[in-house]
């Protein structure tokens, strides 16, 4: 406690007080915050039509769908695709595959528009999709290509794929 040695003056304009502190001490502390490396990743539905004449639609059938990834400023990402639950092995990115019950129909995926390089997770001669986060959402196309109808049964045509997110 501060020990207080109080004048009192009369003055003009009212009355001063005058205190003297006895002594004073400082100390310092950190203020910390640790912000960790994450990503959300999001895909939406690849449609490659919903009445496809398999008699008169040309071939190869392509359609395009997005994914949304969102990683922390200045995080390194790798996005991989599984070969779908149909391809008969995690691996097996060649033989993609929908299914329409027992009835099959081939179709890739891919990291570009030209339908060049197959997206799976960088084995089988594969390829991943990498990035570096900015902390907002960043948009990652994927190309879809059915090279066949011949031999396609009407029906509708379904595979799931995994998408992973590596960072």
């Amino acid at each position: 406690m501060p020990r207080c040695f109080i004048r009192s003056v009369a003055a003009l304009a009212g009355v001063w007080s005058l205190c003297a502190w006895a002594g004073t001490g400082s100390s310092t502390f950190q203020a910390t915050a640790t912000v960790v490396s994450a990503c959300t990743v999001s895909g939406s539905l690849l449609n490659f039509g919903s009445a496809i004449d398999a008699l008169s639609a040309a071939v190869p059938v392509d359609a395009s769908s997005t994914l949304a990834v969102q990683c922390t400023n200045t995080t390194p990402y790798a996005v991989s695709l599984s070969a779908g639950v149909n391809a008969g092995g995690g691996t097996n990115f060649a033989s993609r595959t929908m299914k329409n019950g027992s009835h099959s129909m081939a179709y890739q995926l891919y990291t570009d528009a030209s339908r060049a390089t197959v997206w799976g997770d960088g084995t089988a001669s594969s390829s991943q999709v990498t990035g570096t986060g900015s902390g907002s959402s960043q948009t990652l196309t994927i190309y879809g290509r059915i090279p066949s109808l011949t031999g396609a049964v009407p029906g509708t045509y379904s595979d799931t794929v995994t998408v992973t997110i590596s960072y």
